[in-house]
């Protein structure tokens, strides 16, 4: 007997079985006991984020973090889990997805975060990430190399650009600081939003605006490519909840969250979080919540 043969056969066998039911049913069945494995439910993930840099460098960064995550919570589960990146192009969209149950675990910023939990308050906590041991980073505001300007209250006539506008550095912590300053929106020339943190960036390097908001991270990313811009003021920001949908089953939750804040991680964590992760709570965001409320100022 050929296979040909024996396939067609199994197939026969529980077409007798399943009289009735549609034969896109009765081949799939006959194929999941033809193929290894097959028969194993499995968990199926959609893990979101949004382009706060070019999506290349986006998908660049994540992809091999997720096959890691993945692999490592197939063994504490006991069963397959697949991982599956999805990127959206704004922030707001990102937070609409998460909020809905279109991706099932996300990386966001602390401000989408909170913009999340007004949407949908049953969003989850996994992890935060560790920045030395801690929960903080930078976020600054830069200049072109060559400006005359050295202090953020001499931005007062000129021109600045913001990220995203539901960006926690981008918009809500630069335009707290601003404010700290004595500098609002009327006593700027113009402002923009931008979107992208790179893309503020280049724009100051450019001349285009007077300066920016944007995090350490890619300032140093663009510095080291060669963009003539500067520091000008830092401040600071809490690091990035990764955040579990409603929908997310708790057993799942749980095994990602041992997998994430493990201590023997390989280095593949690093390029992700440098330190590794860090159990969160909702009021380490309430600094954020503060800037959100106190931009509405500006």
């Amino acid at each position: 007997m050929t296979l040909f043969e024996w396939t067609f056969g199994i197939i026969d066998l529980f077409r007798t079985r399943l009289r009735g039911a549609a034969p896109g049913a009765v081949l799939a069945v006959g194929l999941a006991a033809l193929l290894p494995g097959a028969g194993q439910a499995g968990t199926e993930l959609v893990f979101g984020t949004y382009a706060a840099d070019k999506p290349t460098a986006t998908v660049k960064k994540y992809q091999p973090f997720l096959s890691f995550l993945s692999s490592r919570m197939s063994e504490e589960l006991g069963e397959p889990v697949s991982i599956r990146l999805k990127i959206a192009k704004e922030y707001g969209e990102g937070i609409r997805q998460l909020a809905s149950g279109e991706v099932d675990f996300a990386r966001f910023g602390p401000a989408s975060y909170v913009h999340v939990m007004k949407e949908n308050p049953e969003i989850r906590i996994v992890a935060m990430e560790s920045k030395n041991g801690g929960k903080w980073f930078k976020g600054v505001i830069v200049v072109h190399k060559d400006s005359s300007v050295q202090s953020v209250e001499d931005l007062a006539g000129l021109s600045f650009a913001f990220g995203d506008e539901l960006s926690t550095i981008g918009r809500y912590l630069a335009q707290e600081y601003l404010l700290e300053a004595g500098i609002s929106s009327a006593d700027l020339h113009e402002y923009a939003y931008l979107g992208r943190h790179d893309l503020v960036g280049e724009a100051v390097g450019a001349g285009k605006f007077s300066a920016g908001a944007l995090k350490e991270s890619t300032f140093k990313k663009l510095v080291a490519k060669g963009v003539p811009i500067r520091v000008l003021a830092s401040f600071d920001n809490v690091t990035k909840p990764w955040l579990a949908s409603e929908a997310m089953p708790q057993a799942v939750l749980e095994a990602m969250r041992k997998v994430m804040l493990s201590s023997d991680n390989e280095e593949i964590v690093r390029r992700i979080s440098k330190n590794g992760f860090l159990l969160g709570a909702d009021d380490d965001y309430d600094i954020i919540r503060r800037a959100m409320e106190r931009s509405l100022a500006f």
